[in-house]
């Protein structure tokens, strides 16, 4: 079993390291990570982990910032030094969590639910996670990793989203497009459905954008946007009704 363990204490990470080892010599320490910037470096350069161990307070924020840059899909046992309202909202939302300083008896439970989960249940619990993360409210800014940097990014100055052949750009207001690693599944969780729309599978776009609606022959949307965009951004008959009703709210 391969693990990441992301944490910014020494002390932290030995103790973990030491634990788990002395538990199953087998576990493979995959790597270890210091803040928000070496984690999204680590998981766009390497294969992913079987289980990450994710301090929820590193040098350079928290953690669940990690969610809107990079996309993932492993199993996460959060660990945290502090006794706070989270931890409620973790049971309830059957997110597994370990407090600091964290105990073999408590890592051996941990292990043992995360070995019984099936993919069915990997996926469940990644949703909750992804929906524990985002109840507060939607975001106003997403970070982009741009080289060795990560660059703040607010959503309003978003103009649309697109994908195309497995690869996803974000189109700004003032034209220019940056590349973003994850897909529009992940991309439209963290939107507010108020002020973006799911055009087709290649566009997600933003309603303050959209300066024209065209009807086309076959009972599709034909929608224009105030900025260049790689192609012609239709709605399909289906959701054309759905469209109306949002663009108008």
């Amino acid at each position: 079993m391969r693990v990441l363990i992301i944490e910014d204490e020494t002390a932290a990470y030995k103790n973990l390291r030491k634990i788990l080892k002395s538990i199953n010599p087998g576990i493979e320490i995959a790597g270890i990570t210091e803040s928000i910037s070496q984690t999204v470096k680590w998981l766009l350069n390497n294969p992913p982990p079987d289980l990450i161990f994710m301090d929820i307070h590193l040098s350079d924020g928290s953690s669940f910032n990690l969610f809107s840059i990079v996309t993932i899909e492993t199993p996460i046992v959060f660990t945290t030094a502090y006794d706070e309202y989270a931890i409620d909202a973790f049971k309830v939302n059957s997110i597994d969590y370990l407090l600091k300083p964290i105990s073999e008896n408590d890592l051996i439970k941990a292990l043992d639910k995360f070995h019984r989960f099936s993919k069915i249940e990997t996926g469940e619990y990644l949703s909750q996670v992804a929906h524990f993360i985002n109840s507060s409210g939607y975001p106003g800014r997403i970070l982009l990793p741009v080289n060795d940097k990560l660059l703040p990014l607010n959503i309003s100055d978003i103009a649309c989203f697109y994908t195309t052949d497995d690869n996803t750009r974000i189109f700004l207001k003032n034209g220019k497009s940056l590349p973003y690693s994850k897909t529009l599944e992940n991309i439209l969780q963290m939107l507010n459905p108020a002020a973006f729309f799911r055009a087709n599978k290649q566009f997600i776009v933003a309603k303050d954008v959209i300066t024209d609606i065209t009807i086309w022959f076959d009972s599709r949307l034909l929608i224009e946007l105030n900025i260049e965009v790689p192609e012609r951004i239709y709605i399909s008959k289906n959701r054309a009704s759905e469209f109306r009703q949002w663009i108008i709210a």
